[in-house]
């Protein structure tokens, strides 16, 4: 458990030393800084300059004794003067930065490494949104936003869906890649293409891979906004037509035309061309 309070600790500026020393404080005291040392593991080298960093934060304080022992300022009141610390830095920066930042480029393009920031970042973004959301959106990645997406879809914000996944998996006004097997797009892509809209202001475009990390693009650049739409509003249109004439027929009509072939499977037929229009 220590270890755990260590890291919380340090997160607030606190040294892995400084966080021993305030710990064992908080178990024992008033104690000398020597017995500090010992039963922390602080060298001993090193305890009275941690000490006077606690000092100086008001961590802890010198209880007058003969030699001088220490004690940790109660764990509550810590929390507190910490907690309203921060929020006072927060509010200035908010206040100063703010005044300082000039008016932002809108094609600046934010690139986004991981799966786990990837799905913050568009969490983050369904929070922010005003207006409407738009997802094309895979099975696999739909459980890490499902949550935020109905917190908006019941606050009344239009929410629109491309879905390669279940019947049953649904955003607002949903529509369901059916017209061929999600794998075909996948191959082609080298990934599930995964893009969310806002406000046609901003747009996520990430790739998850199971081989490879999660990467992302986010940006108001309003061309790419322009085209991640597009591809969306598109591909949304395009599986309701499916719906009207089958998926059967559609299926039938790529794989059986040269060109169309590669343009939904990314590769030339080669050989198979054979029998397939011209």
């Amino acid at each position: 458990m220590d270890e755990e309070i260590y890291r919380s600790l340090q997160k607030l500026g606190y040294s892995a030393y400084e966080c021993k020393a305030y710990i064992g404080l908080l178990k024992h005291s008033p104690i000398t800084g020597y017995e500090i040392s010992k039963r922390t593991g602080v060298p001993r080298s090193m305890i009275y300059e941690v000490l006077g960093k606690l000092l100086d934060k008001g961590a802890v304080h010198t209880v007058p004794s003969d030699p001088v022992t220490y004690a940790p300022l109660p764990a509550r009141e810590l929390i507190h003067r910490t907690r309203s610390e921060f929020e006072q830095s927060f509010r200035y920066l908010e206040t100063k930065l703010t005044a300082l930042e000039g008016e932002r480029e809108v094609d600046v393009i934010h690139r986004i490494h991981s799966d786990a920031h990837v799905i913050a970042e568009m969490n983050s973004m369904i929070k922010q949104a005003e207006e409407e959301l738009w997802f094309s959106i895979w099975e696999n990645e739909f459980s890490y936003i499902q949550d935020e997406a109905m917190i908006r879809q019941e606050q009344k914000l239009p929410v629109y869906a491309i879905v390669f996944g279940p019947d049953q998996m649904k955003l607002g006004f949903t529509t369901h890649h059916n017209y061929m097997s999600p794998q075909v797009a996948e191959e082609r892509m080298g990934g599930r293409l995964t893009i969310i809209a806002r406000d046609n202001k901003e747009v996520l475009i990430a790739n998850f891979s199971p081989g490879s990390t999660a990467w992302a693009i986010k940006t108001e650049d309003p061309a790419l906004v322009l085209v991640a739409m597009e591809y969306i509003r598109h591909d949304i249109m395009f599986s309701e037509l499916v719906k009207e004439v089958g998926s059967d027929k559609a299926e039938a009509l790529w794989r059986g035309h040269k060109d169309l072939y590669h343009v939904v499977t990314g590769k030339w037929a080669g050989n198979q061309t054979e029998g397939l229009e011209k």
